[in-house]
C-alpha cells in the first residue's frame, strides 16, 4: 500500500532527487532518474557562485534550475496531500477499498502540505527574483557597451 502521507513528504524532502516517483512507481521510473539532473545543475551553478561570485553567467542559468525544481517538487507534494482518499487509493493503492487507510489525511500530512506550500511559495519567489535581478542586469551591460 502507498501511504499518501509517506509520499506527500517525500516529494517534499527528497523530490529534487526523485525519491517519490521511485516510492509510487518503481524504480523504472523515468521521470525519477531524470529529476536529479537539474538539481545536480542547479547545485553547480550555486557551486560556481561561490567560486567565481554572482557575476557568473552560467550560474545565472543553472541556478533557476534548482529553484523550479525545488517548487515543482513541493507543489507535486501539496497536491499528493490534497489528493481525497478515494482517488489517491484507485489510482496508488488499485485493487483497496476506497476507504483504504493507506490513502486517509492524517495530521502528519497536513504538516507536509503546510510546510511544502511555506517552503515551495518561498524558493519559487526566490528563483524568480534572483532570474529577473540578473536579466535586468545583462540588459544594463549590454546596453552600455552598445551606448559606448
Amino acid at each position: 500500500m502507498k501511504s499518501k502521507t509517506l509520499a506527500t513528504w517525500l516529494a517534499f524532502l527528497g523530490g529534487p532527487l526523485g525519491l517519490h516517483r521511485f516510492y509510487l512507481h518503481g524504480p523504472g521510473d523515468w521521470l525519477g532518474w531524470l529529476l536529479p539532473v537539474p538539481t545536480a545543475l542547479g547545485l553547480f551553478g550555486v557551486e560556481r557562485i561561490r567560486q567565481l561570485g554572482v557575476d557568473d553567467q552560467l550560474s545565472w542559468v543553472l541556478v533557476p534550475l534548482l529553484g523550479l525544481v525545488i517548487a515543482a517538487c513541493a507543489l507535486t507534494a501539496i497536491v499528493y496531500g490534497l489528493a481525497p482518499q478515494e482517488k489517491w487509493n484507485a489510482r496508488h493503492n488499485p485493487g483497496a477499498p476506497a476507504e483504504h487507510p493507506a490513502g486517509r489525511t492524517y495530521w502528519l500530512t497536513v504538516f507536509g502540505v503546510a510546510a511544502a506550500l511555506l517552503v515551495g511559495a518561498a524558493v519559487l519567489m526566490a528563483t524568480i527574483a534572483f532570474g529577473f535581478e540578473h536579466f535586468w542586469q545583462y540588459q544594463i551591460e549590454e546596453a552600455r557597451k552598445i551606448s559606448q
